[in-house]
């Protein structure tokens, strides 16, 4: 059964998300899976490229006009900077998960990415600023 998204939050995750999506296969990665979800962790994108996975953190940011090219961050600080230990340590504990349950051999390469999804909802524009290999 499909999610289903209640908040204007949860709509423009789902937005970004979908954006974010489009923006990997672009760019010729396989997508896997999306919206992992145990417990202890939720994983919004895993993807593979060039036999390596991606697990892929989306955050999506509403409130920006891209057509001023304001620099990338909100009234609230950079989205990157709200990838927080206890955000990090559930990635983690999922993306274990993961690998287990799909048994995925301990040599095969994996990395961690983070999409940030800036959304001009007026204009129907967005940006995706990407950080490479976050280390958990």
């Amino acid at each position: 059964m499909p999610k289903v998204f209640t908040s204007e939050t949860q709509k423009t995750g789902e937005i970004g998300e979908n954006i974010a999506v489009r923006f990997l296969v672009k760019r010729g990665f396989l997508i896997l899976d999306r919206n992992y979800t145990k417990k202890w962790g939720e994983i919004d994108i895993i993807a593979e490229k060039a036999d390596k996975i991606y697990f892929v953190e989306v955050k999506s940011v509403s409130s920006f006009n891209i057509s001023q090219n304001v620099p990338h961050e909100t009234s609230l600080g950079r989205p990157e900077d709200n990838m927080h230990p206890w955000k990090l340590k559930r990635l983690s504990r999922a993306i274990q998960t993961y690998l287990l349950s799909k048994k995925i051999a301990e040599e095969k390469e994996w990395q961690v990415d983070l999409l940030v999804v800036f959304l001009d909802l007026k204009s129907k524009k967005a940006r995706v600023k990407v950080v490479r290999d976050i280390v958990l």
